[in-house]
């Protein structure tokens, strides 16, 4: 008979299913466990590993423009279904289901506001929106963006985060790359400075298009920056990529961007920028 017994611990046992939603987030870099709420006070920046999660189009204005100046416009632009497109699910209802979603009428909000009392013409694109993809809407607001800076004259900023053209659009889709661009020429006729942020990701047509004619292109940390994706290029050219390829990094090593800007700072750099640029115009 032993003198001392072990002492009986009560076990709990918890699952996956017990865990609340919605209640925090793992870091995909650093492997880190942070709070939603903490999260969302920080912008939606981890803040140790400084890894930048998707903002929404409502939430980067509210990071860039000052509180209660700005005033969204072309609000009563909707998409249309010019081609009837039905693939699985017809494409009115997937506009219909990420209106519902989002809360937005398309996957980009516009209009005017000031940033450090700066008036600035300024588009938001917002991945959450059929993967912010270009359609005939999307261009329009952006175009219009671009030509209310020079109307007003006033610096233009855009910030992209898009997979790229709207397919369900066809070649309506595919011309606005060249109308937005267009726009960007009157602009620059008018030696008004257009600034393009890129965050994650910005891709394929509108990469190729107004994203990448900024007069100063910055980007956010790690965001993926490109044409085709790099699982195709490496398929159709059977090739290894170099480490890193796409990444914002990479890019401003080879002189594709000007420089990268965390988010935390991105108010505080841009509004440098834009009284510089003024300033000289001057």
């Amino acid at each position: 008979m032993s003198w001392f017994s072990k002492p009986k611990y009560s076990t709990v046992t918890v699952r996956k299913n017990d865990i609340p939603k919605d209640v925090w987030t793992k870091c995909p870099i650093s492997g880190e466990i942070v709070y939603n709420k903490a999260l969302q006070d920080n912008w939606m920046v981890v803040p140790q590993s400084g890894y930048h999660f998707p903002l929404s189009a409502p939430e980067r204005i509210r990071l860039l423009i000052d509180e209660g100046t700005f005033e969204e416009l072309d609000t009563n632009l909707h998409s249309k279904d010019p081609l009837k497109f039905e693939g699985v699910e017809p494409y009115s209802e997937k506009l219909k289901k990420n209106q519902a979603k989002t809360n937005l009428t398309d996957a980009v909000v516009s209009g005017l506001g000031k940033l450090d009392q700066q008036l600035v013409s300024i588009a938001v694109m917002d991945f959450r929106f059929l993967g912010a993809s270009m359609g005939s809407v999307v261009g329009e607001k952006i175009t219009r963006c671009i030509e209310r800076g020079a109307e007003k004259n006033c610096p233009v900023i855009i910030v992209s985060a898009s997979g790229g053209a709207r397919m369900y659009e066809g070649i309506l889709s595919l011309m606005q790359m060249a109308k937005t661009s267009a726009a960007l020429a009157y602009l620059a006729q008018k030696k008004l400075p257009f600034i393009s942020v890129l965050t994650n990701p910005t891709m394929a047509g509108v990469m190729a298009s107004f994203a990448s004619l900024g007069d100063l292109i910055i980007a956010e940390p790690r965001a993926l920056i490109g044409f085709a994706g790099p699982r195709v290029i490496k398929d159709t050219t059977q090739q290894d990529l170099p480490e890193g390829f796409q990444t914002a990094e990479f890019l401003l090593q080879h002189g594709l961007l000007d420089q990268i800007v965390s988010r935390l700072e991105m108010k505080e750099r841009l509004s440098y920028f834009i009284r510089t640029f003024m300033a000289n115009r001057k």
